[in-house]
């Protein structure tokens, strides 16, 4: 069983930066495949960003890439979603999402655990 919450969501403006962190219990998460999705209201939960587990693999939306960078740290049982150069259209509820296959994918379908979610908003 592995228990995930996020932490670190807030309002900033536009063009700030913001570092989620989403912190797992359970001595096995160092073995499950992580990922990031938002869901911004009145639209569907999208896939931002996923990552291995060993970290040694990750890949991002096309919608994020160069500005949003994930990682792990296996030791802290955390995952990290760095998010730079924020746009007000990166307003959502951003979750955490852990997968028992040790890798990731962009459908909801291949998670088996979910936090609660931690809002971020940017303003123009």
């Amino acid at each position: 069983q592995v228990q995930v919450v996020e932490s670190g969501g807030g309002l900033v403006q536009a063009g700030g930066s913001l570092r989620l962190s989403c912190a797992a219990s359970g001595r096995t998460f160092r073995n499950y495949g992580a990922a990031w999705f938002r869901q911004a209201q009145g639209k569907e939960r999208e896939f931002v960003a996923g990552i291995s587990w060993s970290g040694g693999s990750s890949s991002s939306a096309d919608s994020v890439k160069g500005r949003f960078t994930i990682s792990r740290d296996n030791a802290k049982n955390t995952v990290y979603l760095q998010m730079n150069s924020l746009k007000p259209e990166d307003t959502a509820v951003y979750y955490c999402a852990a997968s028992s296959r040790k890798y990731f994918g962009d459908s909801s379908d291949y998670y088996d655990y979910w936090g609660q979610g931690t809002q971020v908003t940017v303003s123009s």
